[in-house]
């Protein structure tokens, strides 16, 4: 009898929030607030890291910061910045404080009235931001100096998390995947799928090479391959979908490439995990893609392999 009641009583829960109704603030934003843990709520000059993720209404999702791994720093501008509008982007925020956690549809209509941009293609009538606050940095009688300078000590703290998941993010791929793979001096670890038959390229080479290059939790971030690209929703009709063509060995392509190319006969199929070290290193790339000690996973095949021109005998 206890149990059923249990069991009623969370069924009746789950109910309750999912009848949760989602108000309308200004600007027709409409908000739900999920937890509100009961802190000072954000005001201009404050600064918030949040876990974030952005959706549309058709359910496609264009970031989240779960992905990356790092939290996203939100400074919460004034209502005098030109630009701004009731309702907006910053708007949200403004409803949030330390722990709480929200739901935010941004209403498309009223930002494109409001800034007189067109309406965006991707979406019907809102975005969706699924919102969740780690830590509430409060201006109040401190100069930007002292504000900024806490706020890069806390993000640097989060960066040096990654600094330390690194090994075991590998660890973790290659058993999760039963991977036996080989390791050189540096790092790399490599599986060869495919042993093709030509020749090994050496340094100055040319090199045309198919790739798919992922996170090691599997999401994919870049690929030459259409199909792949058309499904992991990274599809760019901008680009040409084509073997990558570059030099190789003379650093034209991050040390992991450089390295593991090298390795391996024409026709190859091969999967390279590679440390930070030998990708994008401390940083990242810097566009929000590949987080600071991202270990990377590259899917290649070594396409073909084209030497240098023989010099000119007959030149002067």
């Amino acid at each position: 009898m206890k149990k059923s009641i249990l069991i009623l009583g969370l069924a009746a829960a789950v109910l309750m929030g999912a009848c949760q109704q989602f108000k309308t603030g200004e600007g027709g934003l409409q908000y739900q607030i999920v937890k509100d843990n009961g802190q000072a709520k954000a005001q201009a000059g404050d600064l918030l890291s949040i876990a974030m993720t952005v959706k549309t209404d058709r359910d496609s999702l264009l970031s989240s910061t779960y992905k990356i791994g790092l939290p996203q720093i939100i400074n919460i501008a004034p209502d005098s910045v030109p630009g701004l509008y009731a309702g907006d982007y910053n708007s949200m925020f403004k409803l949030l404080g330390e722990g709480d956690s929200a739901v935010f549809k941004l209403d498309l209509d009223t930002m494109a009235a409001k800034t007189m941009q067109p309406k965006p293609e991707f979406a019907d009538k809102y975005i969706i931001f699924n919102v969740k606050v780690n830590r509430h940095f409060k201006k109040g009688e401190l100069t930007d100096s002292a504000l900024y300078a806490e706020v890069n000590t806390y993000f640097e703290a989060e960066i040096e998390k990654l600094k330390q998941a690194e090994a075991g993010k590998i660890s973790k791929y290659i058993a999760d995947n039963n991977l036996e793979p080989l390791k050189t001096a540096s790092g790399l670890q490599y599986v060869i799928v495919e042993e093709g038959t030509g020749e090994k390229p050496t340094p100055g080479d040319t090199v045309q090479v198919n790739y798919t290059g992922a996170l090691t939790s599997g999401d994919v971030f870049d690929t030459s391959v259409k199909e792949i690209a058309e499904k992991n929703n990274i599809f760019n009709p901008m680009r040409p979908y084509e073997p990558a063509k570059f030099a190789i060995g003379v650093r034209q392509v991050i040390p992991g490439w450089d390295e593991g190319l090298l390795l391996l006969p024409k026709g190859s199929k091969a999967k390279l995990i590679i440390p930070s070290e030998l990708g994008y290193g401390e940083r990242g790339d810097m566009r929000g893609t590949i987080p600071p000690f991202a270990p990377l996973v590259f899917d290649i095949e070594l396409v073909d392999v084209l030497k240098p021109a023989a010099p000119d005998s007959t030149a002067n």
